[in-house]
């Protein structure tokens, strides 16, 4: 006797806070959630395997996706890689099908298929016609389940392993934020990079990515999610029959989800700077400080300041360094939230002889903000900037079916887009001025790729620490 899912939909929103009651008569009864473009449904399988999904009927594609609760924080230093390195082995062959007929079967219907690996959680997905949409379900529960991780492929894909870690070595606009966390965060989990490195690739073999694999891939800390033109009981049934021919159901039947990640992440550098000499055209840096994580509710006046401070060409940094100086082509500010704790960092890339006037501005510009925050009409242009792009964002089913997937693994529910849009506009100049004071304020840490003298980076090193 099998035991029967439970439909814990949300309840729907039309505008903010406003909960509108769904007719009785539709299985359980119980409401359902506008997050998105559409109509949100979650439903929890025997054994806590959650699916969730957004259905937009006035379009003709569905974006498919399975999400693990497993990142690369939660390797050791001896298995750093190990995450990533499944995620490609995923891809490589199960009992049903070779690494070939996975592509070709989807391909053959102009679909494609992809997967990314992040510091706490890993998506695999698909995007194909809606009437193609059982065809996807079945590949990918079936290499979410029935992975072989052959000798000979793991053998095969550490050289491309290696290649990709080579790529992002020779991408110093990529690396610098690698290096940067390594900056902050130290030898800890937060602070190692999501490929690994050459060292530990290589010491990775097929036993120990298998038991990596049968420890964190069981349903309870996984997430299925949809989003376009599909009907959520049909999915249901298509990823039940699924999970259970990939024989990854049998277990306890009464499982519930894994819980959130918790705890508290002790491990900050405070007034750390690590310069990497590379022969480079321009010098990369990150400049940066610990920030808040995704449950602290600071995190929305955060997302305000980041965006005054460095969100498009109207903000401050890109206008005193780009606009009216001519020292960069690219400078940002940006933000990442993780369970426990969070960074805060602004970009430049510039000429190594420039370094020093672009540092000098940065940290000119943090130290008035903390000091003064910032004004009305900064604060509005901000929350009118994220606003929109928090709606533009979510415009096609991709973005959608991402947004089901992170909320679900990151939080637990799905807001709606209105009470995004509502906890955006909420946001106050005097929640931006404390957010600014209390993080701003803290004494940076600086990551530079490039070619600098001695003496640069001597000046760079008492630049920070002051």
């Amino acid at each position: 006797m099998t035991r029967a899912p439970r439909d814990v939909t949300a309840r729907p929103t039309t505008s903010v806070g406003r909960a509108v009651p769904r007719p009785r008569g539709s299985g359980t009864g119980l409401p359902q959630a506008s997050a998105g473009a559409g109509t949100v449904r979650k439903t929890v399988l025997p054994g806590g395997l959650r699916v969730v999904t957004e259905s937009v009927p006035t379009v003709r594609s569905v974006s498919f996706g399975i999400w693990a609760r497993v990142g690369s924080r939660d390797e050791t230093p001896e298995l750093n890689g190990v995450t990533h390195y499944l995620e490609h082995l995923l891809f490589k062959g199960t009992e049903r099908r070779d690494a070939l007929e996975i592509s070709s079967v989807v391909e053959a219907v102009g679909g494609e298929m992809n997967a990314f690996t992040t510091k706490e959680f890993t998506c695999y997905y698909a995007r194909v016609l809606d009437t193609d949409l059982p065809l996807a379900i079945d590949v990918v529960c079936d290499m979410l389940t029935g992975s072989l991780i052959a000798p000979e492929e793991v053998e095969a894909e550490r050289g491309v392993i290696l290649e990709e870690i080579a790529m992002t070595d020779d991408d110093p606009g990529d690396g610098v934020h690698d290096l940067f966390a390594q900056t902050l965060w130290g030898d800890s989990p937060l602070g190692r990079p999501v490929l690994g490195t050459e060292e530990t690739v290589n010491g990775l073999d097929r036993d120990r990515i298998a038991d990596f694999y049968r420890g964190h891939y069981d349903p309870t800390r996984l997430v299925v999610t949809a989003a376009g033109r599909v009907d959520h009981d049909a999915v249901v049934r298509q990823v039940r029959e699924a999970f259970e021919r990939g024989g990854a159901l049998g277990g306890d039947a009464a499982a519930e989800p894994a819980p959130h990640r918790g705890g508290r992440l002790a491990v900050t550098s405070a007034g750390r700077v690590d310069l990497l000499d590379r022969a480079t055209e321009q010098a990369h840096l990150v400049l940066g400080m610990p920030g808040v994580s995704r449950h602290d509710e600071r995190r929305w006046a955060l997302s305000v300041l980041s965006t005054a401070l460095g969100g498009g060409m109207s903000s401050r940094l890109f206008q005193e360094i780009r606009e009216k100086r001519g020292l960069a082509y690219s400078v940002y500010s940006h933000t990442s939230g993780y369970a426990d704790c969070g960074l805060f960092g602004i970009y430049a890339g510039c000429r190594p002889a420039q370094v020093d006037e672009v540092l000098k501005i940065c940290r000119a510009q943090l130290a008035e903000v903390a000091a003064h925050g910032i004004d009305e009409d900064e604060t509005r242009r901000a929350i009118g900037q994220l606003a929109g792009s928090t709606v533009l964002g979510l415009e096609d089913t991709g973005s959608l079916m991402h947004r089901l997937g992170k909320s679900e693994i990151c939080w637990g529910q799905q807001l709606s887009v209105d009470e995004l849009l509502e906890r955006i506009t909420r946001v106050t100049v005097d929640e931006v001025r404390a957010v600014a004071a209390e993080l701003l304020g803290q004494q940076p840490s600086l990551a530079v790729i490039g070619r600098l003298t001695e003496r640069q980076a001597g000046r760079l090193a008492a630049a920070v620490a002051a």
